[in-house]
């Protein structure tokens, strides 16, 4: 009884306080802004839309990468990627898709929960637009540009989806049928004109990653020539559409191939001529270290006159080594994770400086395979004995040189007697080296080190000048155009050090040539990944992945250190092609497209599966 008085004593008071106090239950949450304060501040609006950015782009620099899930390099821990590789994601399961840092903004859920964003934006701007005109627009202009990438990705991914652009209620009829592919194309294209009128054609340096004129454009044209690839065209793709009753949402039933290359030809030259961009460092100077020179562009924190669109990072933006290079990228002999690993076979198409194709069956270059070749090469990829950052303490009196050990060292009877501080079985992580023999570069900050507790803040380069002009050299290409399509394609080459493409180069040679060119010239920027599937190469792709072993033999048991105390090597290294343990990738035409979930399929009957699912 007395319990209860008491009780009942506590709630009189409460209620006696809220009754005096009639404001309490219209207090604002501290350091959060309602729905209805954001539309009544463009400043607040800004923020709202700053959000939407990394819906868009996600996190690039990520423990798993894209290209891990392409032929351009392999995830060590595996976690589910080799299953992905191996093409048996379903409509109920993507494995590890979903969960990383640099995918899971690329599903059904996470795209159309944007478009919803996207949609409230539009819905609630004109209410302060007047405050601010100039400012209100170019708000708006970057919504289009976001709900336009945000339908690219969805379209990608899936084929035709629904195209919203209402703000639906918990009473609202929300199921709504696939829209047809063409359908899509115009509606992303539709928006990017909307923004490239109403954005700014550059911003000051504190505003750097901010959508642009440009970026509008050239997002158009990255639109446009994936719309006019083999995968949506209907005198291409017949074979991975047989028997699929629904041919309009996954690509174009009608109409001229020809005249969507035009399109996307047109759009990249609209970017060029807007004259705002170039190559940084086009014309490499005698003298001048070429690999040098593009492995420093990308680590520039500073913007140049190739950057187009960039992803901007700071410490804080980082979650610990899931999104930092210089952990997840460095090499385990310096505590990195060492997570994405360039694959040998990309390595291989690297040419040689002279231009011709690098060749294992070749002695002369099977006996020292990293002399010689495309500077690109040189600024991607970390290879033995390669001089790279300072070595942390303890890994520095194993190796004063701080050169990258890749390789093994043998007794003439066949023993292993030392491992490379970079191996699977070097003494300072024996547990995530690399499987194929080579760790990144790119983009990987050289001046920190994964001991020092900090992380790298170098923007992303999402879209570049580079990307442009090789858009227009495969539109070019496609329509017969080529040599001028050779020309777009040199610039790039020149760049690099490389020679100019042969004018016997034409037709369906080009087109390899061009498609070459985008392979090593973007690697590791996001780009591999849709162009497998916009090419219609998938099975080309797929194949058991190789790396290379590193052997020096010696006439002893015992060496002291993996070099000679002069930083030598033990002898002349031997260099052979082998397999990656367990990473056989296997094609399935159903993974030109994602399967739409099985509970999105459940929620809305009118929704129809993509094939193979």
């Amino acid at each position: 009884m007395k319990k209860i008085l008491i009780k009942t004593i506590i709630f009189f008071c409460i209620s006696l306080h809220l009754a005096c106090d009639k404001d309490f239950l219209d207090l604002e949450p501290l350091g959060e802004y309602s729905e209805t304060n954001v539309w009544k501040d463009l400043n607040l609006a800004e923020t709202f839309v700053n959000k939407m950015y990394i819906n868009v782009f996600g996190t690039p620099f990520a423990a798993w990468r894209l290209s891990d899930y392409s032929d351009e390099s392999h995830f060590v821990p595996d976690w589910g990627t080799g299953n992905f590789n191996k093409g048996l994601i379903t409509s109920d399961n993507l494995y590890t898709w979903p969960a990383t840092y640099a995918t899971a903004h690329l599903n059904w859920n996470s795209l159309y929960a944007n478009i919803r964003q996207t949609n409230i934006f539009f819905s609630k701007i004109e209410d302060i637009a007047a405050d601010d005109p100039d400012f209100s627009n170019r708000l708006k202009g970057e919504v289009y540009f976001m709900r336009a990438a945000t339908y690219h990705y969805l379209t990608t991914l899936y084929g035709g989806v629904p195209i919203i652009t209402d703000v639906y209620g918990l009473n609202d009829d929300f199921l709504l049928p696939r829209n047809n592919y063409a359908e899509c194309i115009d509606f992303i294209v539709s928006q990017l004109d909307s923004a490239a009128v109403l954005l700014p054609e550059s911003y000051s340096a504190d505003r750097a990653g901010r959508i642009t004129k440009g970026a509008a454009l050239g997002f158009k044209a990255k639109v446009l020539v994936y719309a006019a690839s083999d995968l949506h065209n209907p005198e291409k793709n017949g074979a991975i559409l047989q028997g699929y009753t629904n041919p309009e949402l996954l690509g174009y039933t009608n109409g001229s191939s020809a005249d969507r290359w035009r399109l996307a030809k047109n759009a990249a030259k609209a970017v060029i001529d807007l004259q705002t961009y170039s190559l940084h460092a086009a014309e490499p100077a005698e003298g001048d270290s070429i690999p040098q020179t593009i492995a420093d562009y990308f680590l520039s924190k500073e913007l140049t006159a190739e950057d187009i669109i960039t992803i901007h990072y700071t410490p804080k933006t980082s979650t610990g080594g899931w999104v930092d290079p210089v952990i997840a990228s460095n090499p385990n002999g310096y505590h990195g994770t060492g997570n994405q690993n360039p694959i040998g076979d990309l390595v291989d198409d690297y040419e040689m400086k002279d231009g011709s194709k690098f060749n294992w069956e070749n002695p002369v270059h099977k006996a020292n395979p990293y002399l010689n070749r495309d500077a690109r090469f040189y600024a991607t990829v970390l290879y033995e004995g390669v001089q790279w950052a300072t070595r942390p303490s303890d890994a520095l009196v194993m190796d004063p040189y701080s050169r990258i050990q890749t390789g093994y060292v043998y007794s003439t009877n066949g023993t292993m007697i030392k491992a490379g501080l970079d191996t699977r079985k070097g003494p300072i992580e024996d547990w995530n080296g690399s499987y194929s023999g080579y760790y990144l570069r790119k983009a990987v900050d050289p001046t920190i080190s994964p001991t020092d507790g900090k992380k790298q803040d170098i923007p992303f380069r999402y879209m570049r000048y580079a990307e442009i002009l090789l858009i227009y050299a495969e539109a070019c290409n496609e329509l017969g155009e080529d040599a001028e399509a050779r020309t777009f394609v040199n610039m790039v080459r020149k760049r690099a050090g490389q020679p100019d493409l042969p004018e016997t180069i034409n037709g369906d040679a080009l087109r390899e040539a061009i498609r070459q060119e985008r392979r090593i010239e973007l690697a590791f920027e996001d780009h591999r990944f849709w162009d497998v599937r916009r090419w219609l190469i998938g099975p080309d792709a797929s194949y058991q992945t190789h790396g290379v072993d590193i052997r020096y033999t010696v006439d002893r048991t015992q060496v002291a250190s993996y070099r000679q105390p002069d930083g030598s090597t033990w002898g002349t290294p031997v260099y052979n092609r082998i397999e990656i343990p367990g990473d056989l990738r296997i094609w399935h035409n159903k993974l030109y497209f994602f399967p739409i979930m099985r509970d999105e399929i459940l929620k809305n009957d009118l929704l129809i599966q993509n094939p193979g699912y």
